[in-house]
């Protein structure tokens, strides 16, 4: 705890000296010509909220932003020198269809929650700021909730009840997941990164159905917060202007499904908003951030003309309009060393400030493709293809393959084949192209 603190007060410091003394100004006008003429500043958020610190004990933190804090975001912008503009106009000044006179800043929101409609969609539209928010369309309309949300709560009523889960009696790899979080190892928000960096969506959801049920199901296993938004909510910001993105059907981590299922999930969600809505679907968010190459060529083949990342970069004139990099934004980006709003601090992370100077690290989102499904005749294999992946049809003529079953843990040793971890699984032969390692964070220049 004592070296957060320090190393708030430490960044909040250097955001002052660097904010009053120009040096920030210097570093715009360096970001401002590494990207072309013009900086793109995408923000990414997730809740806004009327009461932070009451919603702070029921939620995951970095998914929270308070009104207030969100409206001077709006207004730090605005005075940095950022127009506020659609992603349509970001994306015209990319591809060089369009001339900005300033930088441009896009507002955007992930996962429709209600808060949205509650608390910044009031704020936006008295301010005339435009905004997309990119909806998970099987959620709309519905008392669902996430499944970050849910297994956030069902861990707190865990704690609570001092239940030990049956792991004997869950799905295979529930203890990969809820183990480093019930030991005190990883919080909800890294367990669950690195987990769905390794299982499909339709895992995750099994494993939190078990829990809720070894823990004797019932009304307060739902959290009461973190609900979305109506149809009817949706239609009343779209006649004010804001606009809607796709963000598949059921909250889907793409990179982890065979093509069919990604065409299913990107296809059904941008038509089902088209037809609620009535308005034309163009811009898509990737789930967690993470894209392949073959997503973007779903995307490109199906009518879109962005797609949205989370990797905390620069965008760039002539930049791919399908990698978009956002920054994401919660309450504590913008704490002062006494734990107070900061105008310095919060114009410095939009300046990127702390990029310039290294400090910070972004997590890339382009992964290799994982194709879970019927290779060969055998149900579940799996096949790990790093940028551009093949066709079905073509999987279905690669050999030679052979189909096992891991009864013990394999320790990989070649670096260049991806770890595996029980199960049936595909193995490639030596003739074949491996998949490389995840991407590392690439150097910023």
């Amino acid at each position: 705890m004592a070296g957060k603190v320090f190393r708030r007060a430490a960044k909040a410091a250097a955001a002052g000296v660097m904010h009053y003394s120009g040096v920030r100004k210097a570093m715009a006008a360096y970001r401002r010509s590494q990207s072309g003429g013009r900086r793109i500043l995408i923000v990414s958020y997730h809740r806004v909220v009327g009461d932070f610190t009451g919603e702070l004990q029921r939620s995951i933190p970095g998914l929270l932003i308070s009104q207030e804090t969100f409206r001077r975001h709006l207004e730090e912008a605005h005075a940095a020198g950022y127009e506020l503009a659609s992603i349509g106009d970001a994306v015209d000044v990319m591809a060089g269809r369009r001339t900005a006179k300033k930088d441009l800043c896009v507002v955007t929101f992930d996962d429709g929650y209600r808060d949205v409609y509650r608390y910044a969609y009031p704020v936006m539209k008295r301010m005339g700021v435009p905004a997309i928010t990119y909806l998970p369309t099987a959620f709309i309309n519905t008392d669902k909730r996430f499944n970050h949300d849910r297994l956030f709560h069902l861990l707190r009523r865990v704690q609570e009840r001092r239940f030990r889960p049956d792991f004997e009696t869950m799905p295979g790899p529930s203890l990969d997941l809820l183990g480093p979080i019930l030991s005190g190892h990883k919080t909800v928000s890294a367990a669950l990164d690195d987990f769905i960096g390794e299982h499909p969506t339709r895992i995750l959801t099994g494993i939190i159905d078990a829990l809720e049920k070894q823990l004797g199901g019932g009304a307060d296993l739902m959290p009461e917060q973190g609900d979305v938004m109506s149809w009817d909510e949706v239609r009343t910001m779209a006649r004010d202007g804001f606009e809607f993105g796709a963000h598949t059907l059921g909250h889907t981590v793409l990179t982890q499904e065979p093509t069919s299922v990604v065409e299913h999930e990107i296809v059904e969600s941008k038509r089902t908003i088209e037809r609620e809505v009535g308005v034309q679907v163009k811009d898509f968010a990737y789930c967690n951030g993470w894209y392949s190459d073959e997503i973007i060529r779903v995307l490109s083949q199906n009518g879109f003309r962005s797609g949205v990342t989370t990797e905390d970069l620069p965008n760039r004139v002539a930049g791919d309009p399908f990698t978009l990099k956002r920054k994401v934004m919660w309450e504590n980006f913008s704490l002062g060393m006494m734990g107070d709003y900061s105008s310095a601090l919060t114009v410095c992370q939009f300046d990127d400030c702390f990029g310039v100077l290294g400090m910070s690290r972004p997590v890339l989102g382009r992964r290799p493709h994982s194709l879970s499904s019927v290779v060969g005749g055998t149900a579940g294999a799996n096949v790990l293809i790093q940028d551009s992946v093949l066709p079905q049809a073509t999987l279905t003529k690669v050999t030679p393959v052979e189909v096992v079953e891991v009864t013990e843990p394999v320790r990989v040793t070649d670096t260049r084949v991806a770890p595996v971890v029980g199960g049936t699984q595909v193995v490639v032969a030596s003739d074949v192209a491996l998949a490389s390692e995840a991407a590392q964070p690439e150097e910023l220049q």
